[in-house]
């Protein structure tokens, strides 16, 4: 691995473990939309087995971050290993490939509303495989036993509940066995039980199955339980990558800011604030 890759694992991993190759690799990854730049050069190793939480207010680039590892955006500069391979580098029949190793969870469980759980669990077997009918069905039946959904094939996502829809569509990304898994903040619009029973099936999950999952949320419970390191985003940098204890513990005050619930800027000032409204209105 190159020296820029090097950097990377020394300032993200505490302790690597010997025999524990990297996932996921991202170097001097830089994202611009026009004049906005949303990452400013991030460095971030994902070693195989980890849950990697990353967190960090609105607009920090999380998401950014996160579709940029599925290869759904084009970086501006820098580039993202996974499983080995720059995925923005390869071509089209490769790429296809390392997607079939990975699975995404989206934040509102992005079911198709006119097919039931068990057609829309199945959907990617049916597209992208030979598999008989039969076989699929076995599969599909299994997959939603894993997320405690046994018996609901048959019913529409409109027929359940919000935390039923994050465990179908859960189970939808599992279901071709993935290497890497990716949350896009699994537990959003979540009462505070079914939130840690997901935290939980999570943890099952890369007990049973061995995967190596990178969740982006904003929930601080659920982010001090499952993961094995955070890395901390802040306007499109990281401000650090440690572990739980070692994130609870930062003293740097963005971070404590969050953690604590704290604004950052506790009071407005009323001239300014009636100065740059002036302005605004003005079109100056």
């Amino acid at each position: 691995m190159n020296q820029a890759a090097n950097q990377t694992t020394n300032q993200t991993t505490s302790a690597v473990k010997p025999g524990r190759r990297e996932i996921v690799v991202v170097e001097k990854l830089v994202t611009q939309y026009g004049d906005k730049v949303i990452l400013k050069g991030i460095d971030l190793c994902i070693e195989e087995g980890e849950i990697r939480v990353i967190m960090g207010g609105s607009g920090s680039g999380k998401s950014t971050l996160l579709w940029h590892i599925v290869g759904l955006y084009e970086p501006t500069a820098g580039r993202v290993l996974v499983m080995g391979k720059d995925i923005h580098r390869i071509s089209f029949l490769e790429k296809l490939e390392l997607l079939w190793k990975i699975g995404v969870s989206f934040q509102n469980g992005a079911l198709f509303s006119d097919m039931t759980v068990g057609e829309n669990v199945a959907l990617p077997l049916r597209e992208f495989t030979d598999l008989d009918e039969k076989t699929i069905q076995i599969i599909v039946r299994m997959k939603l036993e894993v997320v405690n959904l046994g018996g609901y094939e048959d019913y529409y996502p409109s027929q359940l509940s919000g935390g039923m829809v994050k465990r179908a569509a859960l189970a939808r990304a599992i279901v071709r066995d993935p290497a890497l898994l990716l949350f896009d903040e699994p537990s959003a619009g979540l009462d505070p039980i079914l939130a840690a029973e997901l935290d939980e099936l999570i943890l099952q999950l890369r007990k049973a199955m061995g995967m190596t999952m990178i969740v982006v949320t904003h929930d601080l419970d659920s982010a001090f339980t499952i993961a094995d390191k955070i890395t901390f985003l802040h306007d499109g940098k990281i401000l650090m990558t440690g572990t739980p204890e070692e994130v609870k513990n930062a003293d740097n005050p963005i971070i404590q800011a969050m953690i604590q619930r704290k604004p950052l800027n506790a009071s407005v000032d009323p001239e300014k604030y009636l100065q740059r409204l002036t302005r605004a209105l003005s079109g100056q």
